[in-house]
């Protein structure tokens, strides 16, 4: 994922986005999105081939085919400003690749596409996992806002991440006692 702002910006309900699944036709303008958005976080980890840059569209076309997992865009017109991609497995869907285009970061799309997802998910899903590099203070700051708690750190080669998670229904009661809109468009990244 990659939207560095962390702050609140500019609203999007102005603008002519929809959320929906992202298919295979559109899976080369996923990879470019994809690419696009992660270059900055290549460059604060200083490699270049982080997953999100390595992968082939052959490879993308494989992992969008599975049955496991859901991706999801944000489309303003006709043009991919945002996606993510969940894994599916039994009560836990793990978030990943959370990607904003570059021109169109601070808007609260990846908010957006977060609070989105929930009605791709399975009904027995009870918990949402998400994982981010360790210095991406900004990313960690998103995902903190949004309800996800940091639970562990774990090596990837060069990278360490952190993993977070979000149990579904206890940030929704924490929002609702407190009159809060855990969802509003407004919200960036």
């Amino acid at each position: 994922m990659n939207d560095p702002s962390g702050t609140d910006a500019k609203d999007t309900t102005a603008t002519d986005m929809r959320i929906a699944l992202v298919d295979d036709a559109h899976a080369g303008e996923l990879l470019t999105l994809r690419r696009a958005a992660f270059v900055s976080e290549a460059q604060l980890y200083d490699d270049p081939h982080i997953p999100p840059l390595t992968q082939t569209l052959h490879e993308l076309r494989d992992d969008m085919a599975r049955d496991d997992v859901v991706t999801v865009g944000a489309w303003e017109g006709h043009r991919l400003v945002g996606s993510l991609r969940l894994e599916i497995e039994g009560s836990k869907a793990t978030l990943g690749r959370l990607a904003v285009a570059p021109d169109q970061q601070a808007r609260g799309i990846g908010t957006s596409l977060m609070f989105a997802i929930l009605q791709f998910l399975p009904e027995q899903v009870t918990e949402i996992w998400a994982f981010t590099g360790k210095d991406s203070k900004n990313n960690l700051a998103m995902y903190t806002k949004h309800g996800y708690t940091e639970q562990y750190d774990r090596a990837a080669g060069k990278l360490t991440l952190t993993y977070l998670r979000r149990v579904l229904g206890e940030v929704d009661a924490r929002n609702e006692a407190s009159g809060a809109d855990g969802a509003r468009a407004d919200d960036a990244r």
